[in-house]
Parts: C-alpha cells; sequence; structure tokens
C-alpha cells in the first residue's frame, strides 16, 4: 500500500471488501449492476468518528458520494462505487468541486488532505479490507 507523497495526494483508491454488498435487489438501486450506498453510509460514519464530518451518502447514477468541505469553502465528493459490475470490489476516488466566479476553478485536492488521511486510516485499519491500491 502506498503513502501520500509531499507533491502528489493520491486521490483514487481501489479495494476488496464483502462488507459492501448491497442487501436490496437491483430493482431498488438507483441503477441496476451500480452499487456502493452501503459503502458510503459506512465511511461517513467512520470518517466522522475520526473527527471528519461528511454529508450523508447521495445517489448518483454512477454510484454514490459523500461531501466534504472545508473552512475555506472548498468543497469535495468522495464518490464510491462498486467495479466491474462486482459485489466485492470497490472504487472511491476525490471529485474537487468549481467554485469561484462561474466555477472556474476547483477546489484543490491538497485541502483535502484531512479527508484522505482519514480515507487511509479507516480502510487500512478494518480487517474485512483487502488488496487495497491507491493512485
Amino acid at each position: 500500500m502506498s503513502k501520500f507523497h509531499i507533491n502528489r495526494m493520491e486521490t483514487t483508491v481501489d479495494f476488496e471488501s464483502k462488507m459492501f454488498s448491497p442487501y436490496l435487489p437491483d430493482e431498488a438501486q438507483v441503477n441496476p449492476g451500480v452499487y456502493g450506498a452501503e459503502l458510503a453510509f459506512w465511511l461517513s460514519r467512520q470518517l466522522a468518528q475520526r473527527g471528519v464530518r461528511t454529508s450523508y451518502a447521495v445517489p448518483e447514477d454512477w454510484g454514490w458520494f459523500i461531501e466534504y468541505g472545508t473552512d475555506d469553502d472548498d468543497e469535495y465528493w468522495l464518490c464510491c462505487a462498486n467495479t466491474d459490475g462486482a459485489l466485492d470490489k470497490w472504487r472511491c476516488y476525490l471529485e474537487p468541486k468549481r467554485k469561484g466566479l462561474f466555477g472556474r476553478s476547483k477546489a484543490p485536492a491538497q485541502a483535502a488532505q484531512p479527508l484522505m488521511r482519514a480515507l487511509l486510516d479507516v480502510l487500512t485499519e478494518e480487517d474485512g479490507i483487502s488488496n487495497v491500491i491507491w493512485e
């Protein structure tokens, strides 16, 4: 498993776990074969226990996300979804949101370091998560 670099922060992580398989059938999902609600809700609780506040999980066509904001009004989505239609392969990635006049610039990824470090800790400490690969 890799660590964060001083000049470059890794913002995407893939891992395996059977902990987040959906318990509702495909008909109840946002899109068939696209999962991540259980993962996103679990992450928001785990991050909160470490003092990192996020929103509740929000659905999208491609999966789920939780919102994170900084004191400088930078906003991010921590996106969560299964990969390759699998029930045990997951990806989380940081999506900086646009800010400023007319949304011309994105929030800097570096400002989300507290979120990403807490995510690293959460994934590392959970026994039910394996094969963690950061990009």
